[in-house]
């Protein structure tokens, strides 16, 4: 099959992340993802094999990008690199990445539901795949952060990375204004998250 962005893979795959992201992956069947991608079911199984496989690869396609970037910016720093920079290589390619088009969008309403929805294989997906670079961005914040213990310079991590997942998906209360662009929009929110992720990651 072609690479193409308009190959059967790619077609399943846009299709597939924008009915789990409306309707959840349990409300979302493999007959209503064929009919949007406008393939056969004998094309998914090709592909992906099942279902569970499906929504890995959904994930996989927009992850595997985001923590490239998020290691590449992290390598780029110095040592000396402040706390903040260490920040912005965890949180800028995040909120780029949510802002890239619809499908950005979409793919943060289905990481949403990723957290939302109880479901352990998936959660072990996600762990086994993508924990180690959390776990990375944790050693780095650790050595900028000697005064916390492990257990605390977790629960804090945690708690920045939920913030970051809550401005990937921009429903707060703050919204762009009309004669804010996207771009000025997302440095603003990176800006932002970054001022109180430091101080609250710094707090004694």
């Amino acid at each position: 099959m072609s690479g193409t962005p308009f190959s059967t893979k790619q077609r399943i795959l846009e299709a597939a992340e924008s009915l789990f992201a409306r309707h959840g992956f349990a409300g979302a069947s493999l007959r209503q993802v064929t009919s949007a991608a406008k393939v056969n079911l004998a094309a998914v199984n090709y592909h992906f094999g099942s279902k569970d496989k499906l929504i890995e690869e959904v994930f996989r396609r927009r992850l595997d990008e985001l923590n490239r970037r998020r290691l590449k910016a992290l390598e780029a720093l110095q040592d000396d690199a402040s706390l903040e920079e260490a920040l912005s290589a965890f949180i800028t390619p995040a909120l780029e990445l949510a802002h890239e088009g619809e499908g950005g969008a979409a793919f943060v309403r289905v990481l949403a539901r990723a957290y939302a929805e109880h479901n352990d294989q998936l959660r072990a997906f996600l762990s086994n795949n993508y924990g180690h670079v959390l776990k990375r961005f944790t050693q780095v914040f650790a050595g900028k952060l000697p005064h916390l213990s492990r257990d605390e310079l977790y629960w804090r991590t945690d708690i920045v990375a939920g913030a970051l997942t809550y401005a990937m998906a921009d429903f707060g209360i703050i919204q762009r204004r009309p004669n804010v662009s996207e771009r000025e929009h997302r440095a603003q929110a990176i800006e932002h998250l970054i001022r109180f992720a430091s101080a609250g990651l710094r707090a004694d």
